[in-house]
């Protein structure tokens, strides 16, 4: 991995991240308004173009530093790349559930009913963050194991490409992505590498991304495709082996496209967003639910493309005045910072670790 990547952040990766929560909320937003109103608006097609890459992109990239912790002692690399996660899927999973199930109907039997079943399977749009918990304890197990690169690569391609179908979401999820956040680990002096050849040579990579986009969308609009309001069924894309191949050319696609939008100016926003994306991925859905219920109940609009774009915007906007009003009272950190008590014992931030307590924020 390059030095510079060992002693800080580097900008092109939070704003590939950025772009990743922008195009995840994008889904949910276009996905709750198109069924609500059963049609599609133009963001179904947007989604619809980035479906091969929209998660495996966002797996990869939160693989690329694992390389930085992997060799860490079992408690210090479980306390960040495991309890870290799952501190913030489970304290989220009760408040949505909450909100949803105990406030949203009143039955607060089956709210606890989900509540216990969201320990076990992978609740809503959280799961995302439970996964990765489940990637990196097991990418780990494998270290520890000495299993090789190509090995553990071999097993997540052969996954993906079965596409598993259990109807259990923790297997499914497994299978299914489990390739990219282990390539993103694996190959991650590559992708840096990439992406710094990319910087250097805007033309050339702009005429690559401009080229492969319309590949894309060939590829996923053509053979069959049909879009419904709360999905798409892809055309050629969806052949398992070229499913794969786009996963990891579409995630390129969004590392490329970051480290280029990072040079031109007034896009530091963008890398802000990046570097807070946990923020957005945790509360957007609150939000988003309601202010697409009160939209339509309005009656203001009933056109499907303003209304997800209106959705969209407050989804993406509502966490981060949420934050940013957490950082100024100094209340509720507890959202988006995990505190002392929910470290692991003897771990930086830990109870009475180096005689001070630190919360640990969620990015």
């Amino acid at each position: 991995m390059p030095a510079a990547t060992s002693t800080e952040r580097l900008s092109w990766v939070d704003a590939a991240k950025g772009l990743s929560i922008i195009l995840v909320v994008m889904m949910h937003s276009a996905y709750g308004v198109g069924e609500d109103l059963n049609g599609t608006g133009v963001l179904h097609y947007i989604i619809g173009w980035a479906t091969p890459f929209r998660m495996p992109e966002f797996f990869l990239i939160s693989g690329l530093f694992l390389g930085q912790v992997i060799a860490r002692p079992w408690a210090h690399y479980a306390d960040r790349r495991v309890v870290h996660y799952l501190y913030f899927y489970l304290l989220w999973a009760v408040l949505q559930i909450a909100f949803k199930v105990g406030l949203g109907t009143g039955d607060f039997g089956e709210a606890l009913a989900q509540v216990a079943r969201a320990v076990i399977e992978p609740y809503g749009v959280l799961w995302f963050i439970y996964m990765l918990a489940v990637y990196s304890l097991v990418t780990k197990l494998l270290f520890a194991a000495r299993v090789p690169h190509w090995l553990a690569l071999a097993v997540g391609v052969a996954l993906q490409v079965l596409e598993v179908k259990t109807d259990i979401a923790l297997v499914d999820h497994f299978a299914m992505y489990f390739v990219y956040f282990y390539a993103g680990y694996a190959f991650a002096p590559t992708v840096f590498r990439i992406a710094e050849v990319a910087r250097g040579r805007t033309g050339l990579a702009v005429v690559c991304l401009i080229a492969y986009a319309v590949l894309e969308g060939v590829l996923v609009f053509a053979g069959g495709s049909e879009m419904h309001p709360r999905s798409i069924t892809m055309g050629y894309a969806a052949l398992p082996f070229v499913h794969l191949a786009l996963g990891f050319a579409g995630s390129l696609l969004v590392c490329l496209t970051a480290a280029l939008l990072i040079k031109l100016p007034h896009m530091d926003w963008l890398r802000w967003l990046g570097e807070h994306s946990i923020v957005v991925y945790l509360s957007f859905s609150i939000p988003m639910a309601a202010s697409r219920m009160l939209i339509l109940k309005s009656g203001v609009t009933d056109d499907v493309s303003v209304v997800s774009i209106a959705v969209m915007a407050i989804a993406l906007v509502s966490p981060l005045i949420l934050y940013w009003l957490i950082e100024k009272t100094g209340y509720g950190r507890f959202l988006f910072e995990r505190p002392a008590w929910a470290h692991i014992p003897g771990t930086p931030g830990s109870i009475g670790y180096a005689k001070r307590p630190v919360a640990v924020p969620a990015e």
